[in-house]
């Protein structure tokens, strides 16, 4: 009696199913941005008042969020059943997508190098458009007062940048009481205190000397002494992020070049 073997090009399960572990995580980290984000929307109204979205003048966190977590959950998904299911399509998809992540990521960091100034000058008005709406969003006003406080800074180049925003701005029509003043991220803290002093920083730039109560340093200064500092940690962050997607491409093409081998031999 003879035996017939057929060597027919299979699909590998290990391809396969790393390809799904490493989306399953990915797409449930998707839904958790996505649910964070509408819940923080829902606690400031935004569900029950969606003009709310369009009069923000400034920056709002929660935008990021949602986009990040939307992008993290369609990838997700698509590698996921892509694999599971053996779809060429949604795999292709994929691997597209992560390779024009990846290159917008190298592009993004060559121009940064390149333009520096015009970058500065970016980020500069980005900030002082963010100080003009520091009271309109609480997320907005909860993201600028830890980069103050993180980076011991006060503005964008100075303390004197709160005078854009109504609240804080001297002018002589100002009825505000914290007039002539600044957040209280911007006060100096004692290690021994245990309490946050919220109104800290009323009436401080009305004084003669600023420097004995709130940080005098702009945060744009901060942050380009902080990059320099942390290369290295940048630069680790940058390449684990890119082995990821390396692995994520290397996984959906290897599967694609399976599963074409597979319907060929049949």
């Amino acid at each position: 009696m003879y035996y017939y073997r057929y060597e027919n090009a299979e699909v590998s399960c290990c391809y396969k199913y790393l390809m799904f572990s490493y989306n399953i995580i990915f797409w449930l980290a998707g839904v958790a941005f996505i649910a964070v984000g509408f819940w923080a929307w829902s606690e400031k109204g935004v569900l029950l008042d969606l003009t709310q979205v369009t009069r923000l003048h400034g920056f709002d966190p929660v935008w990021l969020v949602l986009v990040v977590g939307g992008v993290t959950f369609v990838l997700g998904f698509a590698g996921c059943v892509g694999a599971l299911r053996e779809n060429i399509c949604l795999l292709k998809f994929f691997s597209g997508v992560i390779g024009f992540i990846f290159f917008l990521e190298l592009t993004a960091a060559v121009l940064a190098v390149v333009f520096q100034s015009q970058v500065r000058e970016w980020i500069n008005e980005f900030f002082l458009a963010n100080v003009k709406a520091y009271r309109d969003d609480i997320d907005l006003q909860n993201l600028i007062d830890s980069l103050q406080r993180m980076n011991h800074c006060c503005g964008a180049q100075e303390p004197k940048d709160w005078d854009l925003n109504v609240y804080f701005s001297c002018n002589v029509t100002n009825r505000s009481r914290e007039r002539c003043g600044v957040p209280f991220s911007c006060c100096l803290t004692d290690p021994a205190d245990s309490v946050v002093n919220t109104q800290c920083g009323y009436d401080v730039r009305s004084k003669g000397e600023w420097s004995k109560d709130i940080y005098v340093r702009g945060c744009i200064a901060a942050l380009e002494d902080w990059l320099p500092r942390n290369l290295y940690t940048v630069a680790i962050v940058f390449i684990v992020i890119s082995l990821l997607q390396m692995v994520g491409i290397y996984l959906a093409r290897t599967l694609i070049s399976d599963i074409e081998k597979s319907r060929f031999s049949y």
